[in-house]
């Protein structure tokens, strides 16, 4: 814990944020509802304390001293950390926060329809979605767990794994019926950046191996998606994404039943860092639902 000494009043911290701001002791004093003598005594309190001059007095005005400019700058980050949680805590009394980072398709397919049940479950929880393409470093971060799909590659997490995928190759209506697996080889492909192996392991899959095929790059399946319904190409899309586009006859299988992909979907959170209670009760749900 630091020293007492070096954690200055709020009310100073305050009345030097808003005369950096405003300019003046007075502005300050007026919309900080003090009086300017108070907010002197803060400024003069706070020097002292610190040991440092933070302001240079000029007639009626107040300039900070470019250590001060640096200080309040700090001061400023630290006012709004605590005004923010504020905020956090009224909006919800009784809980907690679960800051989580999704996959865009797989947030919006298979997590959103089932959020609302653990909201009725645990309505002391609020669940903060933020879209991360690929992993990150938790501690640069304010996220308390993410969704990931691969292998347990993520270093220094731990994992609860969600669900296996299978992809299933997909076209436009209209394709002509392929033969054989190779045959798409004559076809222009798209494919997903972030799996750009996809097509050669399906081929694998099919008794080709060696495969590495070029095709038309995508960064999210949903465009990936609508490049397929529009006739650009063939695509190997997960199943749970495209139920309703196959159903409905926008997009058919080009070759094949679906095969497994290579990753699997799971829930991780920072191994070194204590779980909150939010996190252990989405864990908890997130297991039940996955059983």
């Amino acid at each position: 814990m630091l020293p007492r000494r070096y954690l200055p009043p709020i009310p100073a911290l305050m009345a030097l944020e808003a005369v950096d701001r405003l300019g003046t002791a007075s502005a300050a004093a007026e919309e900080l509802s003090l009086t300017q003598g108070a907010i002197s005594r803060a400024l003069q309190t706070l020097e002292q304390q610190l040991g440092v001059p933070l302001l240079i007095r000029e007639r009626q005005r107040l300039r900070l001293t470019p250590a001060g400019q640096d200080y309040v700058a700090e001061v400023r980050k630290a006012l709004h950390l605590l005004a923010s949680a504020s905020i956090t805590l009224r909006a919800n009394p009784t809980g907690g926060s679960l800051n989580l980072a999704i996959l865009p398709a797989f947030g919006m397919h298979w997590l959103a329809p089932r959020l609302a049940r653990f909201a009725q479950s645990h309505p002391e929880v609020t669940v903060n979605l933020s879209t991360r393409l690929r992993p990150f470093d938790f501690a640069g971060t304010a996220f308390d767990a993410a969704i990931h799909y691969g292998r347990q590659d993520w270093p220094g997490v731990d994992y609860l794994k969600l669900m296996d995928e299978e992809v299933l190759a997909v076209a436009a209506p209209g394709l002509p019926p392929l033969g054989r697996a190779t045959d798409i080889l004559a076809q222009p492909l798209l494919q997903l950046e972030s799996r750009p192996g996809d097509w050669g392991r399906w081929l694998a899959h099919h008794g080709a191996p060696g495969q590495r095929p070029p095709g038309m790059m995508f960064d999210q399946f949903a465009t990936l998606t609508q490049g397929a319904i529009h006739g650009m190409g063939l695509a190997l899309i997960p199943t749970f994404l495209i139920q309703r586009e196959l159903a409905e006859h926008r997009l058919v299988p080009a070759f094949g039943p679906a095969v497994a992909a290579l990753g699997s979907y799971y829930l991780v959170w920072p191994r070194a860092t204590p779980s909150r209670a939010p996190l252990r009760s989405f864990r908890d749900w997130l297991a039940c639902e996955t059983a």
